[in-house]
């Protein structure tokens, strides 16, 4: 049977920002690496984008050698506390276990978690090349091609837009389900191996890439994230009290706007509707409850069968209170004196199967209302055009797709002009989740090594 770490009351947590799960215990650590099959042509590392030996480190626990297991997860992933938690597992590698076919998977996320939290990175022999590597941006691709350029030997610096590191793993994850001391630790981890970190410091505007390139650095990775939210372009979006769901997320993670003393404080209505079905809106549907909402609604244009959240995050969702309102589609937000006064829906039904394979929701002409004061956009983001728009007036004029994101080579991550590389949401291949940009992360490593080897 498989082993559930212990949560922490559902009414209880609805009050506070601490983490919603504990790890296992090691008796359940044990018991559930017990469950693993140990296959000869393991599915599970398939189905994970930086190809962790998931039943090489299983095993390892089984044998009560957490050192070994950490070892084992940190040859490919420096952030092994960080992906146990927010990675969506059930449809990577634990969506690849033979043992969910009829039954429950093997818990890797947990396991994962738990090796992380209970064992430290060794420090490298560093042997240094010589050559300068910038990395734009904190977040997991950053982090990890930092590790993989430190561990060669390279002079690496991460420059950081914001007053604080780890980019979307701090601004964007509520620390219920990533605990800011679990980020400062892997972080903490890089700046002991000598990779060097730059905050403050937005490059298109504080500093250009060709500026970049005179003060000595080799290579460059662009990892900035994207930024700007996808808004629903209806009537009264403009109105107070209409939040996109990084702005929300970002205030509150970031900037402690719910708190008495902030500086920038949040307004806290009675009821808000957050838009969107995917791990963002939850995440601020979840965050909404915590900061003082007295109802929170998650409206989703489909049904709850095409959810693309983690089933977790569903599942603690609703034990929180949240209300999900299906088959609803955004239609106009009403005003009061410049004010959310209401929000009108259309009713939506099913219809054939779109580019994504999900049903395409089509209108039925039938509206309904829900009476909230607050609104969250949660439909995405896309890229900031800050970089590019520089890089264009200094003679760089990289080839973008028609979203804005950088055209990159799918294996090396390398853009239109050599020596720059770009990953992670600036340069998507695939689901946009923190494991999928450590992958890139790790490919754009890789072939900035190879570049550099071949520089003089």
């Amino acid at each position: 049977m498989r082993q559930h770490p212990k949560e922490q009351d559902k009414m209880l947590r609805r009050h506070n920002f601490d983490p919603v799960e504990e790890n296992f215990t090691p008796e359940q650590a044990k018991l559930e690496a017990e469950r693993c099959l140990h296959c000869k042509n393991p599915r599970c590392v398939k189905g994970c984008p930086v190809n962790i030996q998931i039943p090489e480190f299983i095993q390892a626990v089984k044998e009560d050698n957490l050192d070994k297991a950490g070892e084992i997860i940190r040859e490919t992933s420096m952030l092994p506390s960080v992906c146990g938690r927010v990675c969506p597992q059930e449809r990577q590698c634990e969506g690849n276990c033979i043992l969910g076919i009829k039954g429950e998977a093997v818990a890797i996320g947990a396991l994962e978690r738990y090796v992380g939290d209970n064992t430290s990175a060794k420090e490298p022999q560093i042997v240094p090349s010589g050559k300068k590597v910038a990395i734009v941006g904190s977040g997991c691709a950053g982090i990890t091609a930092a590790a993989d350029l430190r561990k060669a030997g390279h002079d690496v610096t991460i420059f950081e837009a914001l007053h604080q590191y780890g980019g979307v793993l701090r601004y964007g994850i509520p620390p219920f389900r990533l605990p800011r001391t679990v980020l400062d630790r892997e972080l903490n981890n890089l700046k002991e191996m000598g990779v060097k970190f730059e905050k403050n410091v937005i490059v298109g505007k504080s500093i250009t890439l060709e500026q970049l390139k005179e003060d000595g650095f080799n290579a460059i990775f662009i990892c900035s994230g994207a930024g700007l939210p996808k808004m629903m372009h209806i009537p009264g979006e403009n109105l107070n009290g209409v939040f996109s769901a990084n702005e929300f997320l970002t205030r509150v993670n970031l900037m402690h706007a719910n708190e008495e003393d902030a500086a920038t404080p949040l307004k806290v209505g009675k009821s808000v509707a957050v838009i969107g079905g995917g791990n963002v809106a939850m995440d601020a549907a979840r965050t909404a409850v915590r900061v003082g909402f007295e109802k929170v609604y998650i409206v989703y244009r489909r049904t709850e069968n095409e959810l693309p959240a983690r089933l977790e995050e569903i599942r603690h969702a609703k034990e929180e209170g949240v209300i999900f309102h299906f088959l609803h589609a955004p239609s106009e937000i009403m005003e009061k004196d410049g004010y959310v006064a209401g929000m009108k829906f259309e009713i939506m039904e099913l219809g054939e199967p779109d580019e994504s394979g999900r049903r395409r929701p089509v209108g039925t002409g039938r509206y309904t209302e829900l009476d909230v004061d607050t609104v969250i956009v949660a439909l995405g983001t896309g890229p900031n055009p800050i970089i590019q728009k520089s890089a264009h007036q200094d003679g760089l004029d990289f080839q973008m797709d028609k979203k804005g994101y950088f055209i990159v080579n799918e294996e090396t991550r390398e853009t239109s002009i050599p020596g720059i590389y770009a990953g992670g949401d600036v340069a998507p291949v695939g689901e946009s989740n923190a494991i999928n940009a450590m992958g890139a992360g790790k490919k754009a490593a890789k072939a900035i090594n190879e570049f550099l080897a071949q520089c003089s």
